[in-house]
């Protein structure tokens, strides 16, 4: 069984007296430890599709199941539970807080986890080292580089340890030798198991998948 399996997606968009179809009877599986990047021209339904894979957004129909759950079956409540045990996000803008250090940000996801502070302050070091920044934990973000912020934002996405990492547009505001450290961490952790879906405006970044899907009016090409 896949790890993610998506059969007949569709997703409509009310717009005034018209229906706007950003995504038309998709289907997908997508296996533990892939690193799948998914491209489309602005308003191909990339950024929805991973919207939907990620529990964010639920689709007019079709079914997306992870490791056997259909995520759109369960409650608000449930999805946001399944979402913090198994999911990590990874956004273009870091969305890192910027009067907290690189290691409290980081361990924001574990919040509400029922853990130790001491632990989760280890788990937020462990996860920074893992990135290259292990030396960094008490840097605030506006003393680290852009690449640097980016790698923080993908620490406190890994930090639970989630089954699968969602990157979207995860170099769009990065120069190009930042793009390339970053993407070779993406590999990296994909090289350890992690399994990796991302959106991605950028051929070049597609180099670092096992796999790219394109998206086309809403449908895969």
């Amino acid at each position: 069984m896949a790890l993610i399996e998506i059969s007949d997606l569709h997703k409509h968009y009310a717009c005034g007296d018209e229906t706007v179809q950003a995504l038309q009877g998709v289907s997908l599986a997508i296996d533990a430890g892939e690193f799948i990047s998914i491209m489309g021209q602005s308003g191909s339904g990339k950024s929805t599709l991973l919207s939907i894979l990620g529990g964010m957004n639920h689709p007019t129909s079709g079914k997306v199941a992870v490791d056997g759950t259909d995520i759109y079956t369960l409650g608000d409540e449930g999805r946001a539970d399944f979402r913090a045990q198994n999911f990590g996000f990874v956004f273009q803008s870091f969305h890192l807080i910027p009067y907290l250090t690189a290691q409290e940000n980081v361990m924001l996801p574990l919040t509400i986890a029922p853990m130790k502070s001491d632990e989760k302050r280890e788990a937020a070091r462990n996860a920074l080292s893992r990135v290259g920044l292990g030396a960094k934990c008490d840097r605030l973000p506006n003393q680290l580089s852009g690449g640097e912020q980016e790698r923080v934002a993908i620490a406190r996405a890994i930090v639970n340890r989630p089954h699968i990492l969602f990157a979207d547009e995860p170099t769009g505001n990065l120069d190009s030798k930042n793009s390339d450290e970053v993407m070779a961490l993406f590999r990296e952790l994909n090289g350890g198991g992690q399994t990796i879906v991302m959106v991605t405006h950028n051929p070049e970044n597609c180099h670092y998948a096992d796999r790219g899907i394109i998206l086309r009016d809403g449908a895969v090409v």
